[in-house]
């Protein structure tokens, strides 16, 4: 899916876009840390992901309530203007101990958040296709 190219028509549009450029991003970072691990110094990261779901979950409950999109940024995740958000990696501290311990768990782990944040990624990008074809119906038919 190409995302810049998609325009924001609604407050909907827009969280399940960022949802998407999230899960993104996320997958980089996970695929590096399996990649990274037999490097010297390698420390796992990965993105915020209870910061990022909590800022969701505010933003989805200010729509629901004044039917208005306000992202509100925090420690590791700055909303933008025109949409843009970034996200700052930070490490993933269960990871490293677990990696220090044992790691084939290690690897298992970040096979698991991989498989996870595949399926978000998928199901926003499912609610995304899903709402377009919605709109896409809805203007013919008013047509």
């Amino acid at each position: 899916m190409n995302l810049p190219t998609l325009a924001t028509t609604d407050n909907i549009t827009e969280i399940l876009l960022k949802i998407i450029e999230f899960t993104q991003t996320r997958q980089k970072i996970l695929i590096q840390n399996i990649n990274g691990m037999h490097s010297p110094c390698f420390m796992p990261k990965d993105l915020p992901v209870d910061e990022f779901s909590k800022l969701m979950h505010l933003a989805v409950n200010e729509h629901v309530h004044s039917r208005r999109l306000l992202f509100r940024d925090g420690r590791n995740v700055k909303f933008g203007m025109g949409g843009s958000f970034k996200v700052a990696p930070v490490i993933d501290e269960q990871a490293n101990k677990l990696f220090e311990e044992n790691r084939d768990e290690y690897l298992r782990c970040q096979i698991i958040k991989l498989l996870e944040n595949s399926l978000n990624q998928r199901i926003a990008s499912e609610l995304l296709k899903q709402k377009q074809t919605d709109e896409q119906c809805l203007g013919r038919c008013l047509n």
